[in-house]
Formats: structure tokens, sequence, C-alpha cells
């Protein structure tokens, strides 16, 4: 084995070793698995295979932690894969959005109290994706 080849192993094992060592290395993993069964079970007309407790518990995780994110870091980035509504159409956003309001009890008036406005113009703004963590440049 050349050297390096025996560095790169060895920076693979290092790797490796950190990823074990991080509880939250798992979300990688676990993000790309359950897209793609996402997918598949739309794909396939079987969503109603999935609970309806997994899915509120995926919705109250993805919520929490975004926000954890984004008030935390004091930055914000780009909620949904895709440019525009590609992957997320506006139908289904608003339909969870709705249901999110509704479940907290919340309406139009209190939504329009919170909404963030950054950057201005956000719908419209032309944003650089970066693609190693779907975070706007």
């Amino acid at each position: 084995m050349s050297s390096l080849e025996n560095k790169n192993s060895e920076l693979t094992s290092i790797r490796e070793t950190s990823k074990e060592n991080d509880p939250y290395a798992i979300f990688e993993n676990v993000a790309d698995t359950l897209w793609e069964r996402t997918e598949l079970a739309i794909a396939k007309d079987e969503a109603d295979r999935i609970s309806d407790d997994a899915v509120a518990k995926l919705m109250t995780t993805a919520l929490k932690l975004y926000a954890a994110k984004t008030d935390g870091e004091g930055r914000t980035f780009r909620p949904v894969l895709g440019k525009y509504d590609e992957i997320v159409t506006p139908t289904e956003a608003l339909t969870a959005v709705t249901e999110v309001l509704r479940a907290l009890r919340l309406g139009p008036m209190e939504f329009g109290l919170w909404s963030r406005r950054r950057p201005e113009d956000y719908h419209d703004t032309d944003f650089e994706m970066n693609p190693n963590d779907n975070t706007i440049k």
C-alpha cells in the first residue's frame, strides 16, 4: 500500500470514528432515508401506510429543529428543497402550514404578526443555494 493510500485510509478511519462519537451525525443518514421512502410512498400512492403519529413526530421534529437553528444561530436558510415549487407545491405547503396553525390554535392574524421578512422580497430574490448544506448564499 502506498503512503497516499495509507494516509487516505487513516483519514477515512478518523472520519468514521468521529461520526460514531457525534450523537447528531445520524440526522444526515436518517434524513436521506426518510426523503427516499417518502418519495416512494407518494409515487406508489401508499402514504396511508405511514401512521399519522409518525408524520406528526416528523413534522414536530422538523419545526422545532428549524426554529432552534434559525433563532439560535441568528440566520435563516431555505426550509424546503428546490428553488421554487418543483419539489413542494404551494398547495402542499399551505396544507401543512394551515394545519400547524390550526393545531396551535393560531390564525392568520397571529401568523401575520409573527411573520419574518428577511430578506426583503424573500420570494422574489434569486437565491444561490449552497449544495453542501442547503443554505442560502
